[in-house]
């Protein structure tokens, strides 16, 4: 029976997720920014190549793709975020709630949603911005440095949605806690960005150490992205980063389930 139920609850997040307009606002807008910006990154890598004159220097697609999701989160960060957020918004919640009286029922279909979509979006998005870039940097303009290896390629697009879908878990999980798009726009900037380069500006050891262990950067070593924003390289394992990841998402759905239960809506 509870099997049923959350069925059909995934079912009702489902038909909410995608009768909504800034759903595919915010997946067209993630894909046009993915498209940009790893065109971007990848032509100022293929110019030094070009300019340094490297003999047997290859440019694989995927890598500036990967660095472009620093960026591209922040599109599919606020579809989770609306996911739960509207609701407060509109009053919708109290309906929600009324037709799933179990609220940790209720965030679970959500996160059942949210990370599928997630996932195909960094896929798809990914996929496109990798064959659009490799058309453009394959040229004689660019060195034609540019490569698609169909195996590393899958891998490193598999790892972009896995890394998405977390992010927008962990999300929603604030979402859920903070009740506001302000409120929870700022605090998943703040994690995904704002804090870890304070702190990796600040200069010193412990500080950095723990930049690199928050979700962008953890996810940068998931993907095997060998530039971690900051100029150095990222000091563990994809095994590792992944953990990290996992743990961050935990933690922020952990906090929203709890104000869910507390909390009247």
């Amino acid at each position: 029976m509870a099997v049923k139920e959350l069925g059909q609850t995934i079912g009702a997040e489902w038909t909410k997720l995608w009768s909504v307009r800034s759903t595919w606002w915010c997946l067209t807008g993630a894909a046009v920014l993915m498209v940009l910006s790893a065109l971007t990154l990848g032509g100022a890598t293929a110019t030094e190549l070009r300019r340094a004159g490297g003999e047997g220097a290859r440019l694989v697609v995927s890598e500036p793709v990967i660095s472009a999701t620093s960026f591209v989160q922040f599109a599919l960060v606020t579809l989770a975020m609306l996911t739960i957020t509207s609701e407060y918004a509109s009053g919708g919640i109290r309906t929600t709630l009324q037709a799933t009286p179990i609220r940790g029922r209720m965030l679970a279909a959500k996160a059942l949603v949210v990370a599928p979509v997630m996932f195909a979006a960094g896929v798809v998005s990914g996929g496109i911005a990798s064959a659009v870039t490799y058309a453009v940097l394959s040229t004689r303009m660019f060195g034609g440095y540019a490569v698609l290896p169909p195996a590393e390629t899958t891998l490193d697009l598999l790892a972009l949605g896995a890394f998405l879908a977390l992010v927008s878990v962990m999300t929603l999980g604030v979402g859920a806690a903070m009740r506001s798009a302000a409120g929870t726009l700022t605090v998943v900037f703040m994690l995904l960005m704002g804090l870890p380069l304070m702190l990796a500006m600040t200069g010193g050891q412990a500080a950095l150490e723990v930049s690199m262990r928050m979700p962008t950067f953890a996810g940068l070593a998931f993907m095997g992205s060998t530039d971690n924003l900051t100029g150095g390289p990222i000091p563990y394992s994809p095994g590792e980063g992944l953990a990290w990841l996992i743990g961050w998402t935990a933690a922020g759905v952990a906090a929203g389930y709890a104000v869910l239960r507390r909390r009247d809506a």
